[in-house]
């Protein structure tokens, strides 16, 4: 690293440094040094004193997954910028077809887009107070510096077999890695452009849920575009507070959910039930709805909703009915969705949930 990479890493390392004493987390410290958190976590590369320590990763990410088994029990974050996924589990039954990989056990449930993961670090970040242990993580970033997953090591987690992971997957240098400054948002096409008699005749002859993301690519349409374009026949537009209700209803009555949380490079999938419900307001504004289970983690900035929708697709076997929850940008927060697998049909227990839900304009009625 040269002299002027090395003065403003030291830089870096510092000001973030006095963030994190001040209370904010690893990506709020960033975002308030105008940086992506990659770029951050690289800058703690190298030998220095500051809290946080990186040691950058080979890119052999499936590899790196599929190693962490031996880890047992860990704890994976998945989240977007208006939403966290946790969830502590053991990485088992990991592959992948060419760029795509899946992780299929019961707690670690993921879809990974690896041509979107760039670079990835194991971290080391002592406690603020010496009494704590410090927390170990490895952490994944996209081609412009934000997370598409992390790993946490648990209580029960063994550090020996870490130890060995970072040791064997260590790139052996400092990674002087770059990041690409973020895309402009690519704009929704004019509803005219949009074929919707074949939209819709296409969804109606839908046999797979996967079979989705190709259609809105065929037809060209934005996928909450596609939700208002076939608003009445697939679509329902939900109440604002729709997720929170759904939330506490599927804790009131124990109905297995599916909460799926996206990001371009990964998508992490939480399966059961929820029980937990709490809502926290914070001094900033900012507005959450969590899951605080044992073992599942769910934060949900509920004051940046821009819409949520009820979306109905068909399959072989039978309708698959889920409630997916778009921010006020457009991007989607999370989808939720009856417990289910394939030759399956949906609960009947979860289509009675989100029957009841209030749709958007709809006042619920309160007794006198």
């Amino acid at each position: 690293m040269n002299e002027t990479l090395q003065s403003n890493a030291a830089r870096i390392r510092q000001q973030f440094a006095e963030k994190r004493v001040q209370g904010l987390r690893a990506k709020d410290a960033a975002e308030a040094l105008q940086l992506p958190e990659g770029a951050v976590v690289a800058a703690h590369q190298g030998e220095h004193t500051e809290p946080l320590k990186a040691t950058a990763l080979r890119g052999e990410w499936l590899e790196i997954l599929k190693a962490l088994e031996a880890c047992g029990t860990v704890m994976a974050l998945t989240r977007n910028e208006s939403t966290v996924h946790e969830k502590d589990g053991v990485y088992q039954q990991l592959s992948a077809t060419g760029p795509i990989g899946i992780a299929l056990s019961r707690e670690i449930d993921l879809r990974l887009f690896f041509m979107h993961w760039r670079a990835g670090f194991a971290v080391t970040e002592s406690a603020a107070k010496a009494d704590k242990p410090a927390m170990r993580s490895l952490q994944f970033y996209d081609h412009h510096g934000v997370a598409v997953h992390k790993i946490y090591a648990r209580e029960a987690t063994d550090m020996q077999a870490w130890d060995a992971l970072i040791e064997r997957f260590a790139s052996g240098a400092d990674d002087n890695v770059a990041f690409d400054a973020p895309k402009p948002r690519k704009p929704v096409p004019p509803d005219a452009d949009i074929d919707v008699s074949g939209l819709r005749d296409a969804w109606a002859a839908m046999k797979d849920t996967h079979e989705f993301f190709e259609m809105l690519r065929r037809f060209g349409a934005e996928r909450q575009q596609a939700l208002r374009l076939t608003q009445g026949a697939f679509t329902e537009a939900l109440a604002e507070d729709s997720v929170t209700r759904l939330l506490n209803d599927a804790a009131g009555s124990g109905v297995s959910i599916m909460v799926f949380v996206p990001n371009p490079g990964c998508i992490q999938i939480h399966t059961g039930p929820v029980s937990n419900i709490r809502p926290l307001d914070t001094a900033s504004g900012a507005r959450w709805i969590n899951v605080l289970d044992k073992g599942f983690n769910l934060h949900l900035r509920t004051d940046l909703i821009g819409a949520t929708w009820l979306v109905r697709k068909p399959t072989a076997d039978g309708i698959v009915t889920s409630v997916e929850v778009f921010d006020q940008s457009g991007d989607l927060m999370a989808m939720f969705f009856g417990e289910r697998k394939p030759g399956m049909h949906e609960l009947e227990g979860w289509r009675d949930l989100v029957a009841q839900l209030p749709r958007a304009g709809q006042r619920e009625e309160v007794a006198a």
